[in-house]
């Protein structure tokens, strides 16, 4: 990843948003030693222009800003830094620094809220262990073990799950389909893929239109 903080005197602006809900929490600023404080502790990280010194978002209040991903943009001059907080954000105890109300934290879970949500923070999990490849990491050692292992692991799951469906229970069934989703973005993420593809493309066939179009799209291929 390319930084460039020398564009803007050493500092870029940071934009935290919550990695569950996507909601805004605030904008900080950061220069190389607090962005590499950021990647080492996981913990978010900032330069305080006013007292002129790093400071960790949470080390006075115990609020956190747990690091989940960090993106540059098109410039190559400002992030996007995805964070699970442990509590509100802003120093006047709001969730955001806008005032603004953060479903993951007024007295409902984020499955309460937007279960599916959860499907992406998952997903860019995913995405991080294809990049790091920690030791120790089942994902790791699936990626390791190459697409036919992947597709092998996603097949047995979805066994598993159809068995369930057939002669099990609810409660096993929501468990083995969580097992073979997991390891469908797994096998996604090997293709350079992820699950907001196959999102986009459910999005797509519910065009009323969609099997039209299909059927026309097909028809032009086979007369090509």
């Amino acid at each position: 990843m390319h930084i460039d903080f020398e564009k803007c005197g050493g500092l870029v602006p940071a934009i935290v948003q919550d990695s569950q809900t996507r909601n805004v929490l605030m904008l900080g600023y950061m220069n190389q030693e607090a962005f590499d404080k950021t990647m080492a502790t996981k913990k978010v990280t900032f330069w305080s222009r006013s007292r002129n010194c790093l400071w960790t978002k949470g080390e006075t209040s115990g609020n956190f800003l747990n690091l989940v991903s960090v993106k540059v943009d098109c410039d190559n001059d400002t992030l996007l830094v995805r964070a699970t907080p442990d509590g509100p954000t802003c120093h006047t105890g709001t969730d955001t620094c806008w005032g603004e109300e953060n479903s993951a934290l007024q007295g409902s879970s984020l499955q309460e809220s937007n279960p599916l949500l959860f499907l992406t923070e998952l997903q860019d999990f995913i995405d991080r262990r294809h990049e790091e490849m920690p030791e120790g990491s089942y994902t790791t050692s699936l990626f390791r073990d190459g697409i036919k292992r992947i597709s092998q692991k996603v097949g047995e799951e979805a066994l598993e799950a159809v068995i369930e469906a057939v002669n099990g229970t609810n409660e096993k069934l929501v468990y083995e389909v969580s097992d073979m989703v997991y390891h469908l973005i797994v096998l996604l993420t090997s293709k350079g893929l992820r699950i907001e593809d196959v999102a986009a493309e459910l999005a797509k066939r519910h065009d009323p239109n969609w099997d039209k179009k299909r059927r026309a799209a097909k028809a032009a291929g086979e007369m090509e």
